[in-house]
């Protein structure tokens, strides 16, 4: 019995020393000592598919590129994809599943606001960081979530500088063709509050229903209009279906459209009807060659082996990058506490964004205003 004792009393402080690092790795959600686990509901098949697919190859290049200098404290960060065909019912479901299931650190890139909209109970139930959602829509802004994080600029600053630019060059007759859903209807709320502003009514407003290219009624309802030019607030198939009819019906206004609609998509959707389709945008150039992070994520991209820059994957490379800004800041023993408190610390004076500048605090998770107009030329390309 003594010997037993003392056998039980020297081996069982061993087994703890050797057990207690081990158990301190799996101290929080989808973290270890070698991975860091993000999962990202998008779309990635059906109609707005380039959306998720563009946004996920922007983010993975500059992981791919921090896991290859060894991590973040040693850890690699893998994303967990989840197909949710832009349909609010399927994030949902996704959502539950990556974080009940698959035991997620965070959710990053979700591509819209429906399916944003969608997560949102259960990401906030779940105390679980939701980061860089793309979308404009308040309802990601207001009320105040301390787990959302928002990268871009929101629909109301981009509506804003849509309806401005159109004004004061005297076109004051504008329509809005939007998707009948929370994010056309936020599209369409920022354009009146806009157009209130400047003391214009809008002319007309016609609806498309989600994933949907059935745009004959909208067509038909703003057509007699004759509208000077019309507002877009819709993904890329629907936005190219409508163009490409009102120019069939001899429509010859302006189309103008915001950053959601996915730029490169919208110009092949279009083809040769493209020439001429203004974009507001809410990330730098991507052929600025001057930019610092448009140069980094040109370098990374190539090195992917993706050579086709475009605004959606710029706008994931550029959510990675202060993510990861975030979770080094965090420290090594992260969690998902440390991680919302270490990004509320980054702010352009603290923080060099190369040329994005991202200002969050503790009361602000809305970190970037920015945004810029860009127009389609006839070989697809974009003029800044």
């Amino acid at each position: 019995m003594v010997l037993q004792r003392r056998l039980v009393s020297f081996v069982l402080p061993l087994i703890i020393g050797v057990l207690s690092p081990l158990s301190s790795s799996f101290a929080e959600s989808g973290v270890t000592d070698q991975k860091i686990l993000l999962g990202q509901s998008a779309a990635f098949s059906g109609p707005a598919a380039q959306l998720g697919i563009q946004m996920n190859t922007g983010a993975k290049a500059y992981f791919d590129s921090v896991n290859e200098q060894g991590g973040v404290f040693g850890r690699h960060i893998e994303i967990i994809k989840a197909d949710d065909k832009y349909e609010a019912d399927l994030a949902a479901a996704n959502t539950k599943r990556l974080i009940e299931k698959d035991d997620v650190f965070a959710l990053f890139g979700y591509v819209g606001t429906p399916t944003s909209n969608a997560a949102l109970p259960i990401v906030t139930q779940a105390g679980v960081p939701f980061f860089a959602p793309v979308t404009g829509a308040q309802s990601l802004r207001e009320p105040f979530n301390r787990q959302v994080f928002n990268i871009r600029a929101s629909y109301f600053d981009e509506t804003e500088h849509l309806v401005e630019k159109l004004v004061n060059v005297g076109i004051k007759n504008i329509a809005v063709f939007y998707q009948n859903d929370a994010y056309g209807r936020a599209g369409l709320e920022g354009v009146q509050r806009a157009l209130k502003k400047m003391n214009v009514e809008l002319v007309e407003s016609a609806t498309v229903e989600r994933n949907s290219t059935d745009v004959a009624q909208a067509v038909g309802k703003i057509l007699p209009k004759r509208p000077a030019a019309v507002i877009e607030i819709s993904a890329y198939a629907s936005s190219a279906a409508y163009i490409k009819e009102m120019r069939k019906a001899g429509y010859t206004g302006q189309f103008y459209n915001v950053s959601f609609v996915g730029s490169q998509a919208l110009a092949d959707a279009l083809g040769k009807d493209a020439e001429g389709v203004v974009i507001s945008q809410v990330v730098p150039f991507p052929w600025s060659s001057s930019n610092p992070v448009v140069s980094e994520y040109v370098r990374l991209m190539e090195k992917a082996g993706v050579k086709d820059p475009n605004f959606s994957s710029l706008e994931g490379f550029i959510a990675a990058k202060v993510f990861v800004e975030g979770l080094k800041r965090a420290g090594k023993d992260l969690t998902r506490a440390k991680l919302v408190k270490a990004l509320e610390s980054i702010n352009n004076k603290n923080y060099n964004g190369g040329g994005f500048d991202v200002n969050f605090s503790a009361n602000n998770h809305s970190g970037s205003k920015f945004v810029d107009m860009t127009m389609i030329t006839k070989d697809k390309k974009f003029l800044n």
